[in-house]
């Protein structure tokens, strides 16, 4: 994801292989949770709800969440920075305050937020890791949940402190937990990555084997693309 990231996938495997990047990719750090103590209800007939996650790389959080039940929608983009900053190259260097992230439209009456929070934490990245997810370094890739409402808030500070008590990771939970002033989709070109480039070596390493932790962890929440 980085820019020198982009000539990765032209290297052979075995370069890969030295450089990290197991055949199970940072997804190793998927671990098995409770479910939220403080949730949203499931509701009745309502509008959809929008989510918005930061995890490294946003084609990884993407892909995950497009094989989620409830979510219709899933798209990269940049968020905690300006919009005249809202550009890959400019997010790129890290300066920009701008994370790359996912907006996530998903059906309050199929699956709950708190769900949604359960998955982010558990196989769509590490929330441990400092301004970096796996092989990618940078504030740009750090770990945080915009919310867009005090309820959301409530959830995903409730659940943190839950996940902290229970100590389910080996180190200390460092995702934000910002307010969401505004969403930047990301150029046309990032959407749907893992489905156009599922052979990339980065893809093949990061961002396949969080959907193979999804369907595994998740079966009832899983749903085929």
């Amino acid at each position: 994801m980085l820019k020198n990231l982009k000539n990765r996938f032209s290297r052979p495997l075995n370069i890969l292989l030295l450089m990290g990047l197991s055949a199970c990719g940072i997804s190793d750090a998927a671990v098995t949770l409770p479910d939220p103590a403080t949730d949203i209800p499931l509701a009745k007939a309502v509008a959809t709800q929008t989510a918005v996650f930061a995890g490294g790389c946003f084609w990884g959080i993407e892909a995950v969440f497009e094989h989620v039940r409830g979510v219709s929608k899933a798209v990269s983009g940049y968020s905690g920075g300006t919009a005249a900053t809202a550009k890959y190259d400019l997010v790129s260097a890290g300066t920009t305050g701008h994370a790359e992230a996912v907006q996530i439209t998903y059906d309050p009456s199929k699956v709950t937020y708190g769900q949604l929070l359960k998955v982010f934490f558990s196989v769509a990245h590490n929330p441990t890791e400092l301004n970096r997810q796996g092989p990618d370094t940078g504030p740009q890739y750090r770990s945080a949940v915009f919310h867009v409402d005090d309820e959301q808030k409530r959830v995903v500070q409730a659940y943190i402190k839950q996940l902290q008590a229970a100590k389910v990771y080996p180190q200390p939970i460092v995702t934000e937990v910002v307010l969401l002033q505004a969403f930047y989709a990301a150029e046309a070109y990032h959407q749907d990555y893992v489905v156009h480039h599922p052979d990339q070596p980065y893809i093949v390493f990061n961002d396949l084997p969080k959907i193979a932790n999804l369907q595994r962890q998740f079966p009832n929440l899983y749903v085929g693309r």
